[in-house]
């Protein structure tokens, strides 16, 4: 799914601490995800407006990001509001970073630019606990016929909840490019219960199943 379609998921909340940035690639369009320090998640284009150096290399203070290659910095609604080389300069109003719409819920970042997009509904409770997020070499379809395959159910575009033994899995995908998806996964249940082996479990069996779609010639 397209930014401009729908929610897209491109983190698992966990892998964002506060005042810690991440990229990530959506469709081919580069994006920086980062947590300020009262624990907001904000996901934007992955390009400082000045020399074009990504954020995600940069380092976030409080309610800013700064950019690695000159520090400016850019307030929580993109807007850049420091320049160290002109300290006194009212900075302007022309210079800001596209943002997204970000939300956080079932233990994942999701981003887009449809704020009237609506979420899949998945009954998460009970709370969640993160997995792990990983890459795989095959197109977002491949691995959703692979999933839906597997008996994954409530599959509603790039989002499905895939029964494991007593457990829930919610898998969603993020296509990366035409032949590289990225597939975050969460328990639906709370870390009190699930934190530990079970997180250790799922995480094993994700590295196989990606295993299994890089080796097999086709996904039926």
């Amino acid at each position: 799914m397209k930014l401009e379609a729908g929610w897209v998921p491109v983190a698992l909340s966990a892998s964002i601490e506060l005042g810690t940035s991440a990229g990530a690639i959506v469709e081919g369009s580069e994006i920086v995800v980062w947590r300020d320090n009262s624990g907001n998640a904000h996901v934007w284009e992955d390009r400082c407006p000045h020399r074009g150096m990504r954020l995600s290399f940069g380092f976030v203070r409080g309610d800013h990001i700064a950019c690695l290659y000159h520090g400016w910095q850019y307030d929580t609604a993109g807007q850049c509001r420091y320049i160290p080389a002109h300290p006194s300069l009212e900075v302007p109003q022309t210079i800001k970073v596209p943002t997204y719409f970000a939300e956080e819920r079932y233990g994942i970042i999701w981003a887009t630019t449809a704020s009237e997009a609506s979420f899949p509904d998945v009954d998460a409770a009970m709370g969640v606990t993160p997995v792990r997020s990983l890459y795989v070499e095959r197109r977002a379809d491949e691995i959703l016929a692979a999933l839906a395959k597997a008996g994954t159910s409530n599959l509603v575009g790039n989002v499905g909840v895939l029964p494991a033994v007593d457990d829930r899995l919610l898998v969603a995908v993020q296509v990366v490019s035409p032949e590289k998806t990225a597939v975050h996964i969460v328990i639906l249940g709370s870390p009190a219960v699930n934190a530990g082996a079970k997180q250790k479990h799922y995480a094993q069996w994700a590295e196989g199943f990606r295993f299994d779609l890089e080796t097999m010639a086709e996904v039926a």
